[in-house]
């Protein structure tokens, strides 16, 4: 799928591409090497500030997984966009792996149902070019007391 085909579905769903999250440290959002495209981790920032923040789990204090669920969408969203900032117009996307982090309250196991929020984003928007194989992780924070963290791996092939 290239980018105007990409933009065309998310505007098709209802969806626009964010800006490019800036930087919480020192690093870029995104690095091509070669014919691949890794993404930092992306929160799931909107318009700059995150809505949600906490372990993910079921009880007071804590955030539901199906809230979170919706964060691992949009960190994905934001993914996409960092991609498509360092790659060419004309250049088709597959995504072949996502790593997806979740800050899980100690006995939470839904990690893969929580992260199942990135991997629908991207079968919904690129279909077959989004399928792709995948880790979700549970771990004890992530940065800025985010739920949950995405990251993504970009094959490029050229026309």
């Amino acid at each position: 799928m290239n980018r105007a085909a990409l933009l065309a579905r998310l505007a098709e769903l209802g969806l626009t591409l964010p800006p490019v999250a800036a930087p919480v440290a020192a690093y870029v959002p995104a690095v091509r090497s070669g014919d691949y495209v890794y993404t930092s981790g992306q929160l799931p920032f909107v318009a700059g500030a995150l809505s949600t923040t906490g372990k993910v789990g079921v009880g007071a204090d804590l955030v539901d997984p199906a809230v979170a669920k919706g964060l691992a969408r949009t960190a994905a969203l934001n993914a996409l966009a960092a991609v498509l900032s360092v790659v060419d117009e004309d250049v088709r996307l597959r995504v072949v792996k996502v790593v997806g982090f979740v800050s899980s309250a100690p006995d939470f196991t839904g990690q893969p149902g929580v992260v199942n929020g990135a991997s629908e984003l991207l079968g919904e928007v690129m279909g077959e070019a989004g399928i792709h194989a995948r880790s979700a992780v549970g771990v004890a924070v992530l940065p800025l007391d985010s739920p949950v963290e995405v990251e993504l791996i970009v094959e490029l092939t050229h026309p």
